[in-house]
Order: structure tokens, then C-alpha cells, then sequence
């Protein structure tokens, strides 16, 4: 009788341990966990790579491996993402990615708007955009993409009137109404600092602005708000648009705690767009 009490004891001990593995390996993930989704997100270094890794944690909690790769040369990026060697992108404001498309004949979308390093117009001269004079100097970026956008910056502003559908790569040519006259002078865009001292005011953009030693937010006279169509984007191929990995790729970047730490640690040379 003590030998098949002994017998069935062992058997029960032997259940319980196989059990209690069984509920062990299901609490303690192993890599290579097909539970685990792997999402690999290209992106240029400063801010976008900067930003992401600021929600690899996030993802991770919800079984999402974010692996950021960075590209030092932006320009192929939109190619990676095509081919699939990316999963998506971060580097880009919306009209570029329309240009590319339009090149291209790509259907690559975007999904979440983050931030914008925004566009200001800065005046040694005047404190208030109000107080432009009549004939004055302006000095903007002289590259297609900029200089159109500094000229809707200065539309924005009151200063001109743009022809209606004139679009990003606006030109002077498409100026329609002008009531201060103002003389509007093409420079390099990282000479724009320096032109303060001879223009009335310059549209400057940020990175080139704290080269400068401007401070965007306090030394800016009229900024881009954070609805302009240049904030910078989630871009992805139109089939994964509605994508479960990049909704919540989306979401974590969209959230209080990143836009606190997208206002702290750049101080307005980025400003969030959500």
C-alpha cells in the first residue's frame, strides 16, 4: 500500500512541476517571442531619432520591438520605404512628401503630425510685425522650398498676398498685393542671421535662427504655428496606413509626456504639432 502511495505521489509532483513550467514560460518572454512585433522606423539623427527613442519603452510595454535606423543622408529615405527596408519614416514635412510622390508617382501617406521646427521672421529694427515701414528690406532663403515658404510666412503675417494655389514653391513673381512695397531680397538661408543688421526683418528658419544665437520663442517677432504644412510626419506606404503597429506608433508619439519633452529639451527650435 506505502509503495502505490508513494507511486501516485510522485506522479501528482510531477504533474505540478510540468504545470508550474508551463505557466512560467508563458509569464517569462523569450527573445524571439512571436508575441513580440517588430517595427523599424528610419529616421534622420537630430531631432527625429532623438524623439523616437524617447518611446521605445512605451512600445515595448505593448510587445513592440522599435528598432530606429538612422540615415545620414535624408534623400533615401522615401527610396528605403518603398522598398520595404523600413517599415516607416520620420524626417519629412508634408510637402515634401507630396513632391516626392508627385516625382515619383509614389503613394506613400502620412499619419501623424509631431512637430514642426518652425519658420520666424526676426528684426533688429522693430519689436512688433505691426510696425514694418513702407520700402522696407526683406531678406528670405533663396532654395525653392523655403523661399515659398517664407513668403507664406510674410502672407501670414499681413505683408503680402500670395496668387491663390501659388503653393510651396511660391516665387516673388507670384506676388499679388504688396501695400508696403517692401523690397524682398534672396540669400542663403544660414546668411539670414547675419543680413539682421541691414534688413528691416528676415523670415529665418529655426536650425539657422540658434546658429545665430536666436532664440525662436523669444526673439521671433511672428512665427509658423504649429498647424502650418510644414510639421513633420509619420510617412508610411498607403497599405499600412491603417495599420495596427503604426497606430500605436502614432499614439505614443502623440502624447502629453512628448510634447513636455519635445518643449524642454529643444526650447523651441521644435515645437509640437499635436
Amino acid at each position: 500500500m506505502k509503495k502505490y502511495l508513494g507511486l501516485l505521489l510522485s506522479v501528482v509532483l510531477l504533474v505540478g512541476l510540468v504545470a508550474g513550467c508551463g505557466d512560467n514560460a508563458k509569464k517569462q518572454p523569450v527573445p524571439g517571442n512571436e508575441q513580440v512585433s517588430k517595427l523599424v522606423v528610419g529616421a534622420t539623427a537630430q531631432p527625429h531619432a532623438e524623439i523616437l527613442e524617447q518611446i521605445v519603452p512605451v512600445l515595448a510595454a505593448e510587445d513592440i520591438d522599435l528598432e530606429i535606423k538612422v540615415f545620414t543622408d535624408y534623400v533615401q529615405l522615401n527610396p528605403a520605404l518603398e522598398e520595404g527596408t523600413i517599415d516607416a519614416n520620420f524626417f519629412q514635412h508634408v510637402p515634401y512628401l507630396e513632391n516626392f510622390n508627385a516625382e515619383n508617382k509614389s503613394d506613400l501617406v502620412w499619419t501623424v503630425k509631431v512637430h514642426t521646427e518652425p519658420m520666424g521672421i526676426y528684426s533688429k529694427k522693430i519689436t512688433d510685425i505691426k510696425d514694418l515701414a513702407d520700402n522696407a528690406i526683406i531678406g528670405i532663403p533663396n532654395d525653392a522650398t523655403n523661399g515659398g515658404r517664407a513668403l507664406a510666412v510674410l502672407e501670414s503675417a499681413g505683408i503680402i498676398k500670395l496668387k491663390e494655389g501659388a503653393g510651396v514653391t511660391a516665387t516673388d513673381a507670384d506676388i499679388v498685393e504688396n501695400l508696403k512695397n517692401v523690397k524682398i531680397t534672396m540669400m542663403d538661408a544660414a546668411m539670414l542671421p547675419r543680413t539682421l543688421e541691414d534688413a528691416a526683418i528676415c523670415v529665418i528658419n529655426s536650425n539657422y535662427a540658434l546658429e545665430g544665437g536666436l532664440n525662436p520663442v523669444k526673439d521671433s517677432i511672428f512665427m509658423e504655428d504649429k498647424d502650418s504644412p510644414f510639421a513633420n510626419v509619420i510617412a508610411v506606404k498607403s497599405e499600412k496606413e491603417n495599420d495596427e503597429l503604426i497606430a500605436k506608433l502614432g499614439a505614443a508619439l502623440q502624447t502629453e509626456e512628448m510634447k513636455k519633452f519635445i518643449e524642454d529639451t529643444y526650447e523651441g527650435a521644435c515645437v509640437p504639432a499635436f
